[in-house]
């Protein structure tokens, strides 16, 4: 399958009236974004293990007031796939560049999950270009409290795959071609509900992670954390970000965990929790997300 706008099943009625996809060369990859809207630009950045698609259901609203971008990063959707290159700084040098070939100067962004770590690393590293920033459901290495080795059942259930995620190959010789019982795993133990992700939505993603370049993608992000910590701590030492910041757990994820990091990397803080919401925000409580990065955004 193709993760292009024309190409996956199940969006919202009229999508493609407002939305079609984009591809932009940069110096050493092609990436895929989804674009539609009018107004100030706004870039929506994907969680792991997905792609732009998580954010379907919040798109046509804030399209309304925005130029909306929804990027595939690195190793995603239908962007490139390279080998390397899953560090901090390069994956939000590649959003920076990704905005500048379709002409956007300044533009807010909201990530979570992966695309709160990317997010935070672009306006960090390009102040004058990020004007706001909604963040949600992740952890910022460096900064977020690690549990001990061995944790309670709870923790380590939504955590165990950070361990998992990090090993050299053959966590991808034991997933491939069984990725729909480790991603599908990942999708009904992190929701608030098991059956919070549709099984056709699943389905979806799990196509995605069926070719080996994404797969081996998926853990790199991961097999990169020892050089997150000290990128992060850099950017904090730099100095807090002064833009407005909304900072989103959801009430059975994260919780206050993004607003508490936030508060140490930037000066202007909101904080949210979603009530009745496991880790897939856009998802499983797409309305009330979009009214609160309405709320904040305009």
């Amino acid at each position: 399958m193709s993760f292009t706008v024309t190409d996956v099943p199940h969006l919202p009625a009229g999508f493609a009236d407002t939305f079609t996809s984009h591809t932009v060369k940069t110096d050493d990859l092609t990436l895929h974004a989804v674009v539609g809207g009018d107004g100030p630009p706004l870039l929506l950045l994907p969680a792991w293990p997905q792609f732009w698609y998580n954010w379907r259901l919040v798109m046509p609203a804030l399209a309304e007031h925005f130029t909306v971008v929804a990027a595939d990063v690195r190793g995603l959707g239908g962007s490139d796939k390279p080998a390397t290159g899953y560090t901090p700084i390069t994956l939000a040098a590649d959003m920076a560049d990704l905005m500048n070939a379709l002409g956007h100067d300044r533009f807010a962004v909201a990530g979570y999950d992966l695309g709160m770590n990317v997010a935070h690393g672009l306006a960090a590293s390009h102040r004058d270009r990020v004007t706001r920033l909604v963040v949600g459901e992740s952890v910022l290495p460096g900064l977020s409290p690690s549990p001990p080795l061995i944790s309670d059942a709870a923790t380590n259930a939504f955590l165990w795959h950070f361990t998992f995620n990090r090993l050299q190959d053959v966590n991808e010789r034991m997933v491939a071609g069984r990725e729909e019982i480790y991603f599908g795993h990942q999708f009904a133990s992190k929701a608030a509900l098991p059956d919070a992700i549709p099984q056709h939505v699943v389905d979806v993603y799990v196509d995605l992670l069926r070719d080996p370049a994404a797969l081996h993608a998926v853990f790199e992000y991961y097999r990169t954390l020892d050089e997150w910590p000290e990128q992060v701590q850099r950017w904090r030492d730099e100095g807090p970000l002064s833009i407005p910041v909304l900072a989103i757990g959801g009430e059975y994820a994260t919780g206050t965990g993004p607003e508490q990091d936030m508060r140490l990397l930037a000066t202007d803080v909101t904080g949210l929790v979603i009530p009745g919401a496991g880790h897939f925000l856009a998802e499983e409580a797409p309305e009330a997300l979009t009214k609160a990065m309405l709320d904040f955004l305009l």
